[in-house]
């Protein structure tokens, strides 16, 4: 496995994925697993938290579509994830593949999603992570959707 890059000189996390898992640019390389869990972890405890939080997680290039809408840059993310209003995740269940480019993951996510205080509501979300640097990523691709009953 190669070497992750140097620290910064200011020895901070390079992203907030690295900074949510305590690790800064000199750790080791994680697996795509370990990426991936990491992510969904991180994620939706920042989400659940200050959806604000998980703004550095996104990109100008990075899209999501919530429940057929889409939108595309970090901020119009946040507004669309902001209009939801306060939720709680539980996450059920997690797959990931790695990409056809090496240096991306693919996350399937399914759980449980509470808005507002209500009944829980099952959901699905799919994220494709893009690497920017050895063991930094962002999220290039978001999509979500509730699943009701048929």
């Amino acid at each position: 496995m190669a070497p992750r890059a140097a620290a910064p000189p200011n020895n901070k996390p390079t992203n907030q994925l690295d900074e949510g898992l305590g690790r800064t640019s000199t750790s080791s390389i994680m697996s795509a697993e370990e990426v991936a869990k990491a992510f969904v972890q991180h994620f939706y405890q920042a989400f659940d938290t200050d959806v604000n939080s998980v703004a550095g997680l996104y990109s100008a290039q990075s899209m999501l579509t919530f429940e057929g809408t889409q939108v595309q840059g970090t901020q119009p993310i946040i507004e669309k994830l902001r209009s939801v209003g306060p939720v709680s995740h539980t996450v059920k269940t997690i797959d990931i593949q790695p990409s056809k480019d090496t240096t991306a993951i693919v996350i399937f996510v399914t759980g449980a999603v509470t808005i507002g205080g209500g009944n829980p509501l099952h959901f699905c979300e799919f994220f494709h992570l893009v690497g920017t640097g050895p063991g930094q990523y962002y999220v290039h691709n978001d999509v979500f959707r509730l699943n009701y009953g048929l």
